[in-house]
């Protein structure tokens, strides 16, 4: 059985190539630019980046003084101690992320842009996520020193973002849904919480392991139920979020 192809078939193709070149094109063009307009206002302003900081050095503080323990002990709860840093400091971040957004009146004009609804999604994530990997390049050195663990292992920094990655990509979709309300600051980490506790419980799971020495075994499904986390609500992000911010 033998194939035809046309002159007109052959111009078609290449036409239609061309458009999904220029909308894969734009697409990028635009999540560029909402990540660009957030760090271009963060560095001017520093509300969000500062209060994270502060809130993340606080509690490793607190933690310092109230584990009075010797090594072994501190390097047994260090990936506890860990996570629940970078959890409530990622909320904040979350929270004044958006309604920063929506007590300016940006969040109307990015909805209003004659770009995808999706790409302002994946803009905020990586704007977002690249305030929270900051704050954990921080924080990680500073911990190092005070509770004298090395936490700069490859494997662990893995986990680190693998685990950022989940928090912020099902973070950024719930904090647009709440930033609506009047309860915003109470009602994101309700219903942030629940739905991210997989990927805290898995990320503990994992660093521990690390930090630990435990075999790969025993950790490999604590990632591998990361990156299966990230890839389910990445895509379910991406098709609810046109609806979310319709609401």
């Amino acid at each position: 059985m033998t194939v035809k192809i046309t002159e007109k078939n052959r111009v078609e193709t290449v036409q239609l190539s061309k458009v999904g070149g220029r909308n894969y094109s734009n697409f990028l063009r635009a999540v560029g630019a909402v990540v660009w307009k957030d760090l271009q206002a963060e560095f001017r302003s520093r509300e969000l980046f500062t209060a994270m900081l502060v809130f993340s050095l606080l509690i490793i503080l607190i933690f310092n003084f109230a584990l009075d323990l010797d090594i072994q002990t501190r390097r047994s709860v260090t990936a506890g101690v860990l996570w629940s840093t970078f959890t409530f400091a990622g909320t904040i971040g979350l929270n004044r992320s958006m309604a920063i957004e929506k007590d300016r009146g940006c969040l109307d004009g990015l909805l209003l842009a004659p770009v995808d609804r999706s790409a302002i999604y994946f803009g905020k994530v990586l704007s977002n996520l690249a305030f929270m990997l900051i704050v954990e390049v921080i924080v990680l050195p500073i911990y190092s020193i005070l509770y004298n663990t090395n936490l700069l292992q490859p494997g662990l920094l893995g986990v680190i973002l693998l685990g950022s990655i989940g928090y912020v990509a099902v973070g950024t979709l719930l904090s647009t849904m709440s930033v609506q309300t009047r309860t915003r600051d109470i009602l994101l980490p309700i219903l942030l919480f629940p739905v991210v506790i997989p990927v805290v419980i898995a990320a503990v799971q994992a660093s521990n392991g690390i930090l630990t020495g435990a075999e790969a075994s025993e950790i490999r499904p604590w990632i591998n139920l990361l990156v299966a986390y990230n890839v389910i609500f990445l895509a379910v992000a991406f098709m609810l979020f046109d609806y979310v911010v319709e609401e």
